[in-house]
């Protein structure tokens, strides 16, 4: 699976990607968030807060219940505002 961060989650987790297998028991997105908060005091700083990180699946724009697989691109990322 390959992973990308943008902005302040980039600036916490300390890159701008990564690949990494899918642990065993992770199937969306949100699970996967949880597990990356999980892996560092910096992932936790990037991912504590699931609800303010964004995600996209192959560059479609995923929810937490989005299912994930090991040949999947996952992009994080905050909420994007317009004006």
């Amino acid at each position: 699976m390959k992973l990308v961060y943008f902005a302040w989650v980039r600036d916490h987790t300390g890159c701008a990607e990564e690949e990494m297998s899918l642990p065993k028991g992770i199937t969306t997105v949100e699970a996967l968030a949880m597990h990356l908060a999980s892996r560092s005091d910096a992932y936790h700083k990037a991912f504590h807060n699931v609800n303010a990180v964004r995600a996209a699946v192959n560059k479609e724009f995923a929810t937490g219940d989005t299912i994930v697989s090991n040949t999947d691109e996952v992009a994080f990322f905050p909420p994007v505002t317009g004006g």
